[in-house]
């Protein structure tokens, strides 16, 4: 009997969740649906707890006994780490499970940053953010991106050898928004119209490099970008600046601050990742559970 397959899952927040969900929904049983619940309702709690919105009778230590039951099947188990926020909070996040999905078993491991730890071939298969993969491997040319689907070409095999599968579908979008007054009539908010614009793009400092992959050099030719500042949220930033791309799931804070949306730039999505140097026997049928459900992308590996 094979080892289960190891897989490199984020410790917390949504790209977890939804990863665990996928598993559920695949996985189509009772107790798959528990270890979602379990592990979503854990991290929604400690989450609470680091913020001060709630608090708890017993400390750390003991919640983690409390969490880590042996007696429950698929029971996940849980770690203690410090969070990066002033203080040093300390903060119980996501460390592993082992799961039946069909006649596949996995070994869900909890990382940091997943996509670095398949870059460094711990792992063969993970789930990450697609924004990780585009700050880090994915290489700028004249022309933009519009999708997951062209990622792939884009990263140099001598760079790395992971590359993008599919999306999960827990898709929010870098988006274009722009003030009205800044938008002629009849034109549209989009990669045409920044391209023959001449100005500043307000954007967060760490997206730089992601915005001109998607963008493109050619499109940001006469493109200045400026940072919002820490006394300023992204959208009142962006509204001071005129033009900006930010991250929006419905834009209801973006129209409170007077802005339209524009084009959805680039999906930021969890993405299933696969190291293509590394090998287990189970790694074909894994990839097979997840590989173009609900998403639509035609991404070559």
């Amino acid at each position: 009997m094979t080892d289960p397959l190891p897989v490199a899952v984020p410790r917390k927040g949504r790209p977890l969740e939804t990863v665990l969900e996928r598993l559920a929904d695949v996985g189509g049983t009772a107790l798959l649906d528990e270890l979602a619940d379990r592990v979503s309702n854990t991290l929604r709690y400690e989450k609470a707890l680091t913020k001060g919105t709630v608090e708890a009778e017993d400390g750390p230590y003991e919640r983690l006994a409390e969490y880590s039951d042996p007696d429950v099947p698929m029971n996940p188990e849980f770690s203690l780490l410090r969070d990066d926020r002033a203080g040093k909070p300390r903060r119980i996040v996501f460390d592993s499970a082992t799961v039946s999905v069909g006649d596949v078993e996995l070994k869900l491991v909890g990382r940091e940053e997943p996509f670095r730890a398949l870059r460094t071939h711990e792992f063969a298969l993970g789930f990450d953010s697609a924004d990780l993969v585009l700050e880090e491997v994915v290489g700028i040319r004249s022309a933009g991106l519009n999708g997951l689907a062209d990622v792939n070409e884009r990263i140099d095999p001598m760079d790395t050898d992971v590359r993008v599968v599919d999306g999960l579908g827990d898709t929010v979008y870098h988006t274009l928004l722009g003030h009205p007054d800044l938008i002629p009539p009849g034109a549209d908010l989009d990669r045409e119209f920044l391209a023959a614009y001449d100005g500043p793009l307000c954007i967060s400092a760490r997206y730089e490099r992601l915005v001109t992959a998607v963008l493109g050099t050619d499109t940001l030719e006469e493109v200045d970008f400026v940072y919002p500042g820490s006394e300023l949220p992204e959208e009142a930033a962006i509204a001071d600046t005129g033009l900006g791309v930010y991250l929006t799931v419905t834009g209801s804070t973006a129209r409170d601050h007077g802005l339209v949306l524009g084009e959805h730039l680039f999906p930021s999505e969890t993405v299933l990742l696969r190291n293509t140097a590394e090998r287990h026997p189970d790694l074909e049928r894994a990839v097979a559970l997840f590989d173009g459900l609900e998403t639509g992308s035609e991404i070559t590996v």
